[in-house]
């Protein structure tokens, strides 16, 4: 969230950044909202303090048995309680409706995020890698985890439903050796590893603003005030919730978890293979530091370089691009995509995604450090997708494969794949 005095300062230009963003919100009524809930808070602390010296008074006069003189003020005293019951109930209401406008203000946006509607407005950076050029009919990499037992999407729609699926054997080590990478990668760059809860309270969700602008992609548990995560960040940003932490270095934080999405809103969007599931794997990397703009900006551009080296460690050709501010989430100051080519496709595909959120998150999640006068101020907070499986594998399959069907596995994989250099055609089909 951003603080209510800045937004009060800076109205138009919250309000441009939610007119940007896609999110319909009007500062306008929100500042007037906050003033007539002040107002009242100020009405009712008054009549507060009121109450307490009758209530001081009257209990003095009876104590020195002056009952006859405390009869008017408790007449007061009654009245003074009828008002108050009343602003109370004016309040209440006031904040509710005040708390509402609040949760959907969005952060303000970076001055170099380019201006854009969709996804399609994102601004290229640059290109590394060549995207290869087959001189024979390329298979998809459904076709391709066919015809090596990797895949199975008939049986995973037949066990829980459309955009669900089973990896089977070097699937499966594909599947767990680019998450492996991934976090060895991170390890070596000082990031502590944690194992993440899967699941959240309300709290959590909206303490890290997944929630109110992603609540429709999470899944609830019937009957319980809890989510399944879409991303262990919002357990590694949980983990500091409420503290005040020590900021003599940047806190570098990483999880693999499986994590989950409803994916509603992409109905007949990306429906065949595994590029738009509900169920999948990510490796997260977070960084909380200190609320120095000039030092989050240098994280930004580490997480991406993490995530960037690990897509070369794989041999992939990629873009990077500047995400538009209305391809943006609420919550984010500036972002970055990494999009891998993906033949099947004719084009890259989002596999990766980095984050600056400022001290906006941090906000929510109440999570402080002192500075060197011994304030306490809000830390400022990163993420990044270092990988997501099974999309890796779309790229992974579909890229290094050779006109006989096997499939190349890059060096850097080969060590989590049991030494294999290689993945060559089953002989038959798998039943």
């Amino acid at each position: 969230m951003l603080d209510m005095k800045w937004i009060r300062e800076h109205a138009d230009e919250v309000q441009l950044a939610a007119d940007r963003k896609g999110i319909a919100v009007s500062i306008g009524e929100l500042l007037v909202r906050d003033e007539e809930k002040r107002k009242l808070k100020q009405e009712t602390d008054a009549l507060r303090e009121r109450r307490n010296r009758l209530s001081g008074e009257i209990g003095r006069l009876m104590t020195e048995r002056r009952a006859e003189e405390a009869g008017p003020l408790r007449e007061e005293m009654k009245d003074v309680n009828g008002r108050l019951a009343v602003l109370e109930g004016e309040l209440r209401e006031a904040e509710s409706i005040f708390a509402a406008l609040y949760e959907q203000v969005p952060n303000v946006v970076s001055p170099d995020t380019p201006v854009g509607r969709s996804d399609e407005d994102n601004v290229e950076l640059k290109r590394v890698g060549e995207p290869p050029v087959f001189d024979f009919a390329a298979r998809d990499h459904l076709e391709l985890g066919e015809l090596h037992g990797l895949i199975d999407v008939p049986r995973g729609v037949k066990t829980a439903g459309s955009r669900h699926y089973y990896l089977r054997g070097a699937g499966v080590l594909l599947h767990r050796a680019v998450q492996q990478l991934a976090l060895d990668l991170l390890m070596e760059k000082g990031f502590t590893p944690l194992e993440v809860p899967l699941m959240a309270r309300e709290e959590a969700m909206a303490g890290t603003a997944y929630f109110p602008q992603a609540r429709d992609q999470a899944y609830r548990i019937e009957g319980e005030d809890r989510y399944l995560v879409g991303t262990s960040e919002v357990p590694l940003i949980m983990y500091y919730a409420g503290e005040v932490v020590e900021m003599d270095q940047p806190i570098r934080l990483a999880a693999a978890s499986m994590c989950f999405r409803s994916e509603v809103g992409s109905a007949g969007r990306d429906v065949r293979g595994l590029y738009r599931v509900h169920q999948f794997a990510k490796v997260e990397q977070v960084i909380i530091c200190r609320a120095d703009p000039e030092l989050s900006e240098a994280l930004l551009q580490e997480i991406t370089a993490n995530a960037e080296e690990l897509l070369q460690k794989l041999e992939l050709p990629y873009r990077q691009v500047a995400v538009c501010t209305g391809d943006m989430s609420q919550k984010t100051y500036k972002q970055y995509d990494l999009e891998t080519w993906m033949p099947s496709r004719g084009a890259y595909g989002e596999t990766h995604s980095s984050s600056n959120l400022g001290d906006f998150q941090a906000r929510r999640a109440n999570i402080r450090y002192r500075d060197e006068d011994g304030k306490l101020r809000f830390c400022h907070t990163l993420n990044n997708t270092a990988v997501a499986s099974p999309r890796i594998l779309i790229p992974l399959l579909e890229n290094h494969q050779r006109e006989d069907g096997s499939i190349h596995i890059p060096e850097a994989l080969r060590r989590y794949m049991n030494g294999m250099s290689e993945l060559r055609a089953e002989p038959g089909p798998v039943f």
